[in-house]
């Protein structure tokens, strides 16, 4: 088993060098990836919701049973919090999450990558992420919470600066948070013979086997307002036909998908 660091934040995080993908955001702080457990990234489509909602919004292709990792690469020169909720539940404690500044974050330090393999249920575990539909998630199974089903959802915080003071009795204390480590993922495959997948249910995430996870407690002072939002509406790729979010209809002959040319044949001379 491959162990890899992470810090957190009233809560834990884990460091994993890698590229990432590239998003738009009111502060552009963070690339964030969802990938399975042979590094192949779920493919994802940036939508435009059609209410004004501060934040980036994309569509992402689930896929059923493959276990996942959520890879966020800090942009900047300072530390930052990022709270994280799948299904609308906080990845530390599984808390019924709105994102806030309160709330458990996992910590990142300058220009570090995370990456974030389940949910934190101790010091030292997390129980892995991967997809499943509605009935066998986490969210519906022990909390009977459909409200944010089917999504992956972060909010950035910087790091407040702490103001300059004269000297008193009781100087300026940031608050304690915690960080910690989690490991690679188990070569284990979910067998085609687990419970049968219930035909039409939305998607979500289940609650996967263990993984030593060691994690530690740091000081860190969110600033009051989140510097960047991002959320992903995962969905299987039928559903995501149905919508039109990719095409999926039968390829037409007269209309290529690349930029095609005549071949040469192998004994022209000109």
């Amino acid at each position: 088993m491959v162990r890899k660091c992470c810090f957190l934040v009233l809560c834990m995080v884990l460091v994993v060098p890698i590229l990432a993908w590239t998003h738009i955001g009111k502060e552009n702080l963070v690339d964030v990836r969802i990938l399975a457990d042979d590094g192949r990234e779920f493919s994802k489509h940036r939508v435009t919701p059609r209410c004004r909602q501060e934040g980036n919004f994309f569509y992402l292709e689930a896929v059923k049973g493959d276990r996942y990792s959520i890879h966020v690469t800090n942009k900047s020169g300072r530390r930052i919090g990022v709270v994280i909720a799948v299904d609308g539940r906080n990845i530390i404690n599984a808390k019924k999450s709105d994102l806030k500044r309160d709330e458990r974050m996992y910590i990142i330090g300058p220009h570090e990558t995370n990456t974030f393999e389940g949910w934190r249920t101790a010091m030292d575990r997390t129980n892995r992420f991967y997809f499943t539909e509605q009935s066998d998630s986490y969210a519906e199974k022990v909390f009977r919470d459909a409200s944010a089903m089917g999504t992956i959802a972060l909010a950035v915080y910087k790091e407040k600066i702490p103001e300059i003071v004269p000297y008193s009795d009781n100087p300026y204390r940031m608050n304690e948070s915690p960080a910690g480590a989690a490991p690679s993922a188990s070569g284990e495959t979910r067998g085609a013979d687990k419970a049968k997948l219930q035909k039409g249910e939305e998607a979500g995430t289940g609650f996967g086997e263990t993984t030593y996870s060691p994690a530690r407690l740091v000081q860190f002072e969110p600033e009051h307002e989140a510097a960047e939002r991002l959320a992903m509406k995962y969905e299987w790729r039928a559903e995501l036909c149905r919508k039109g979010i990719i095409g999926c209809g039968p390829r037409n002959r007269f209309w290529p998908d690349g930029q095609e040319f005549a071949p040469i044949p192998e004994d022209f001379k000109g």
